[in-house]
């Protein structure tokens, strides 16, 4: 009889536990009373440390993303370039090496005391969420980004999020968005771009005035960008591989272009991000060379 009274609040812990980790691994203490887990329960599970509080009202686990820890630390949500982290959106490389601060959304009525490590977004973005969510809607977060972030760095985000499926860029167009900036990139944010470095390379020659057409298949093989008629460009991303297979391969789709009367310019993900005044004076001169208007072989 007392082994069966025992092992009654074990499954309660298991699942009090279960039922944290299934949101993420964070939860507000007012909803897991409303799960009707008891007061009991509850300190149990923390004095086993199966979970942990954060400032009373929050309870973690242990493997909970220390992202979302942070978020519960000041009564907050992930947003901005942080909430696109931990959806799996491409992000901004952080240029000086740092791990940066996390982003979080805070209430208006919140504690204005700095918090290290945390950088708090005080607006409200144009979707409602729940008062003990630890995740904003991904509509706020692309409106902080677009707030927060550098215009391309945000629109990166933007068509990443699109890219993903996790907006579409109608809806997006659709929104009233109260912010000129979060308007502006809904304009212009596609799916177009299959990388937020292909996102950086086609705005900028946007702001530039040059139009970058996407997704042009020539000879059967994709190009990242064309411009005009004949000026042919290639990036290559973060990850791409350096072995000499890929070499090769890069070597062969070059001279196959060249040999169909294209101008090739490969650039790096280093080069577009970081020395972006270096490409863009490479691709103005090519044009005023007029490399983009050359007559180019008949293909399929």
């Amino acid at each position: 009889m007392l082994r069966a009274v025992d092992s009654q609040p074990s499954r309660r812990i298991r699942e009090l536990t279960a039922w944290v980790a299934g949101r993420n691994g964070v939860a507000h203490t007012s909803d897991v009373r409303a799960t009707h887990f008891t007061a009991a329960e509850v300190a149990r599970a923390v004095r086993e440390e199966r979970l942990f509080r954060i400032r009373r009202s929050w309870l973690v686990a242990p493997d909970c993303d220390p992202r979302r820890i942070a978020a519960a630390s000041v009564g907050g949500r992930l947003t901005c370039i942080s909430a696109a982290a931990v959806r799996g959106l491409w992000v901004p490389a952080v240029r000086d090496g740092s791990p940066g601060l996390i982003h979080v959304a805070v209430p208006g009525n919140s504690s204005r005391h700095d918090a290290e490590g945390i950088h708090r977004h005080w607006g409200t973005g144009p979707a409602p969420v729940a008062r003990n969510s630890n995740d904003d809607h991904i509509l706020n977060v692309l409106f902080h980004a677009a707030h927060c972030l550098a215009r391309r760095d945000a629109l990166a985000v933007w068509e990443s999020a699109i890219r993903q499926r996790q907006i579409e860029a109608g809806v997006l167009r659709g929104i009233a968005w109260r912010s000129a900036a979060a308007a502006s990139l809904a304009t212009v944010a596609s799916a177009l771009s299959e990388s937020g470095l292909e996102t950086y390379f086609v705005d900028g020659m946007r702001n530039a005035g040059v139009l970058v057409r996407q997704q042009v298949w020539i000879d059967g093989h994709p190009l990242d960008g064309l411009i005009a008629d004949s000026l042919a460009i290639q990036l290559d991303g973060f990850a791409h591989h350096s072995s000499p297979v890929d070499r090769r391969r890069d070597i062969a789709a070059d001279a196959r272009l060249t040999n169909l009367g294209y101008v090739v310019l490969r650039f790096d993900y280093y080069q577009v991000l970081f020395e972006w005044p270096v490409v863009l004076e490479t691709v103005l001169t090519a044009i005023a060379r007029g490399a983009h208007r050359r007559a180019v072989l008949p293909h399929r």
